[in-house]
């Protein structure tokens, strides 16, 4: 029996301010609170509360056989909490079915993994233990930021108890080879990659409405029989796609609901297919061979230096990181949250001189790259002032201790 994983990245970042100079060492507050609460505000009306409600269906009339999964970053699930609880309930709803899983990420959608082990593997525990507080349930497949993988980062996320990663089929590495197959990484025991059947997501989440493409219109009907037309050497098909594709990136007056909606009844029509969790994808179905990625790979591997294309991203990059031991050193639990919201992606996507994937709608709220790079640096001199002035404080205050116990 072959199978299909559906999932959906689902992230937003906090809103910051538009920072000026002048207020270097006087605000200590980066977060645009209004902005970042009207944008979750809209998400959550377009996209989440209406996607949840049809999936929660789905799940109930099927009555196990139709499954989902969430990449649900820390970020966005901060953001929920704090505006939008009710959309917490919904998502918490939708776990209790049985019929959605959820993955293990970076908690602030950040790019640690390329940089900073420690970080990166804090992060991962932060976030597994808030899936854990908020859902009862412990990740078992991970996906890093952007679907970034190679050999080592697969590695390090087998060490941290995860069974299965995430990431690109990329075709110049499969040489030909299915992507709806199990792989292994090389030299990482039973570790299983899962690979994004790229085309088949691509289709939805950036073709579906694009009236240039000769596939006009994407029924569902005509996904399926593509679905159905793969042979029986298909394991596992992985569709990955941002959670926004529905409702946001396609209007609901594009039919995106309604193909979401007769999706599970045309897929079960064949008594060969089925849907599956992350988790069941790794029961059933053991690695026929090897993807051996030496070099790092990302999502839309096209251009997976989006986020270090210019001297701005570049050097922005490394003075984040360039702050890790002293942020350590600090102690303080409020400076290392700080440091840690400042590390998101998104902010680096920012600077980038011209927006990737143009199908959907990835606006700056800066205006420009010129001006998110500016507001942002003003917030990590403001940062670092903070985090130099924590570290002397501390260190007189040991200083002082110790003096007091030799005396």
């Amino acid at each position: 029996m072959s199978s299909i994983s559906l999932f959906f990245r689902v992230h937003q970042s906090y809103r910051l301010k538009t920072y000026g100079s002048n207020e270097i060492e006087i605000c200590h507050n980066y977060i645009n609170e209004e902005a970042s609460r009207k944008n979750i505000d809209r998400v959550a009306e377009l996209c989440y509360l209406p996607s949840n409600s049809l999936l929660l269906s789905l799940a109930k009339e099927w009555k196990g056989k139709f499954k989902v999964a969430f990449s649900l970053s820390g970020t966005v699930l901060e953001l929920l909490s704090r505006y939008r609880p009710d959309v917490i309930k919904s998502f918490q709803k939708l776990v209790k079915t049985g019929c959605a899983d959820i993955l293990g990420e970076t908690y602030y959608n950040s790019l640690a993994g390329l940089i900073s082990e420690t970080e990166f593997s804090r992060q991962t525990d932060k976030h597994r233990d808030l899936v854990k507080e908020l859902f009862g349930v412990e990740p078992v497949v991970f996906r890093n930021t952007e679907l970034i993988y190679n050999n080592d980062l697969a590695k390090l996320v087998r060490q941290m108890g995860f069974k299965g990663m995430l990431c690109e089929g990329t075709v110049s590495i499969l040489h030909g080879r299915s992507p709806n197959v199990i792989y292994a990484a090389p030299g990482n025991g039973d570790f299983s990659v899962l690979l994004r059947n790229v085309r088949l997501s691509d289709d939805i989440a950036f073709r579906f409405d694009d009236v240039s493409w000769n596939e006009q219109p994407l029924t569902a009907e005509k996904f399926t029989g593509w679905i159905h037309g793969h042979g029986k050497d298909t394991d596992n098909i992985n569709l990955l796609m941002d959670y926004e594709t529905l409702g946001i990136y396609k209007p609901e007056s594009t039919g995106i609901f309604n193909f979401l909606k007769k999706l599970p009844e045309l897929v079960l029509e064949d008594i060969n297919w089925g849907f599956a969790s992350p988790g069941e994808v790794l029961e059933n179905y053991y690695p026929k061979d090897v993807y051996n990625v030496p070099q790092t790979i990302s999502w839309d591997d096209s251009e997976n230096s989006i986020w270090f294309e210019n001297a701005m991203q570049n050097n922005t990059l490394k003075k984040i990181y360039s702050l890790e031991n002293m942020v350590m050193a600090a102690g303080d639990e409020d400076l290392i949250n700080s440091w840690g919201l400042l590390q998101s992606a998104d902010y680096l996507y920012y600077m980038k001189d011209c927006q990737h994937r143009t199908n959907n709608s990835y606006p700056n709220p800066f205006g420009s790259a010129s001006d998110a790079h500016r507001f942002f640096v003003n917030i990590l001199t403001d940062f670092e002032i903070q985090v130099i002035k924590k570290s002397l404080l501390r260190h007189t205050r040991r200083q002082n201790y110790l003096t007091s116990e030799l005396l």
